[in-house]
């Protein structure tokens, strides 16, 4: 399949490159920047898209995606969050090992990695169990998930609490050079919190998690890096204290990346309203001013990069109690228009503020990817950036439609996804 995407302004965060360019696409790779590759006017472009006041730019490399699959499919199918992410212009995704059974076994990363090889569906990089279970007791045989597939090794959001352990995990990581990925929340601390330790948990009875659950659990993990020399990345950070401990780390010569969830970067505690279920995520929603610590350390690369920590949970688990309501918002659909909405609010150039869910991340992840030089996949987006999409349930292809953002209009529509070379999204049919 030859494609032409013509009169577009093409935004490549990897070479920096920000201008008005024509991109050629042939047998799942870019041949073509600027000007078609030899021989191409022979037999001309099967499909041409138009990308008129579009930007064209790689596809979005998401860092933390639950698919629900294995185990949870009355959240969610690998179908439904597929099409979500390809709807979102995602082409590239992480999953954490959470699922029912845990991606603990090489078989079952290699079955997942399997039923996601299909045409219209992103490039599924599962993150693979650091303990048996997640228990935190037992190391897996990371060797063996490494050749099934798992790009990294994590516990999701469940903590090693016995330091030993982790200590042994990280050593065996260093060795191999497995990246670890872990979340800072003290479990003691944290335990039976379901919002920020502040002034709206205060006012409305919840349980707090304070930002020492954070910070104490980071404090391990870093001193455990700097002891092993792991390569270790820190998921879904939530402070302003905790993003000022990762840069002290790195000036220090220790090995040690970030993300952060794209919900932390627009809303705080204040959010949660009148107990609004949707803002209930992990970790929770913090103080305005770690907000914006968040959003000024991402757009300084204090933060490595952005991601939709995407969780779809079924109504049933949403209406209900705060305290007892499930834990997650979908995010796939969205991760774009709140980059943007980010962009826009701190003046930040698209190229740089585009890095964050595409070349940085791909980078994290070990992958090729997030880049539109020649020879590189034909992993794709072109989005309008001026177009309205309203955050409906019926506009929502994730078969999660918990988000509080529900009824809200952000510009960035994406208008055609690509993956490897091939139509995977075309938002232009309605």
């Amino acid at each position: 399949m030859k494609i032409h995407i013509k009169n577009g302004r093409l935004i490549d965060p990897a070479s920096k490159t920000d201008k008005a360019l024509d991109l050629f696409v042939g047998a799942g790779r870019i041949v073509g920047v600027g000007n078609p590759p030899p021989g191409w006017g022979v037999d001309g472009a099967n499909s041409v898209l138009d990308a008129t006041g579009c930007i064209v730019c790689p596809g979005l490399v998401d860092l933390a995606a639950r698919l629900r699959e294995p185990g949870f499919e009355y959240r969610a199918t690998l179908e439904s969050e597929m099409a979500a992410a390809a709807a979102g212009g995602v082409t590239r995704l992480a999953c954490p090992p959470d699922t029912d059974p845990v991606l603990d076994e090489p078989g079952l990363v290699e079955m997942l990695t399997h039923r996601a090889r299909l045409p219209d569906f992103a490039h599924v990089h599962p993150v693979g169990a650091l303990t048996t279970q997640l228990e935190g007791k037992a190391l897996t045989e990371m060797a063996e998930l490494s050749e099934a597939g798992c790009v990294a090794f994590g516990q999701a959001n469940r903590a090693i609490v016995d330091t030993q352990v982790l200590l042994r995990a990280m050593m065996y990581a260093a060795t191999f050079d497995f990246p670890v990925w872990l979340q800072a929340q003290d479990p003691f601390l944290a335990r039976k919190g379901v919002a920020h330790d502040g002034e709206v948990a205060a006012r409305l009875g919840l349980a707090g998690i304070p930002v020492a659950a954070e910070t104490i659990a980071l404090a391990t993990i870093l001193h455990l890096a700097r002891e092993t020399g792991a390569r270790v990345h820190v998921t879904r950070i939530s402070s302003a204290a905790g993003v000022d401990m990762i840069v002290a780390a790195r000036a220090a010569g220790i090995a040690v990346t970030c993300d952060v969830g794209v919900h932390h970067l627009h809303l705080c505690e204040m959010d949660v309203g009148f107990f609004n279920a949707h803002a209930r995520l992990d970790p929770p929603l913090r103080s305005q001013r770690d907000r914006d610590a968040l959003r000024a350390g991402l757009a300084s690369g204090a933060i490595n990069a952005l991601c939709s920590d995407h969780t779809p949970v079924d109504d049933d688990g949403k209406q209900m109690p705060f305290e007892e309501a499930e834990i997650g918002a979908t995010g796939l659909e969205l991760l774009l228009p709140l980059t943007l909405k980010w962009a826009r609010e701190i003046k930040l150039p698209l190229v740089t503020a585009l890095a964050r869910v595409t070349s940085d991340p791909a980078r994290i992840l070990g992958v090729k990817a997030g880049s539109l030089g020649l020879g590189s996949a034909a992993d794709i987006c072109v989005f309008d950036p001026l177009a309205e999409f309203r955050v409906t349930r019926e506009n929502l292809r994730s078969q999660g439609k918990n988000t509080p953002f529900l009824g809200v209009e952000f510009p960035g529509r994406v208008r055609y996804t690509l993956i490897d070379g091939h139509l995977a999204f075309d938002g232009t049919l309605g």
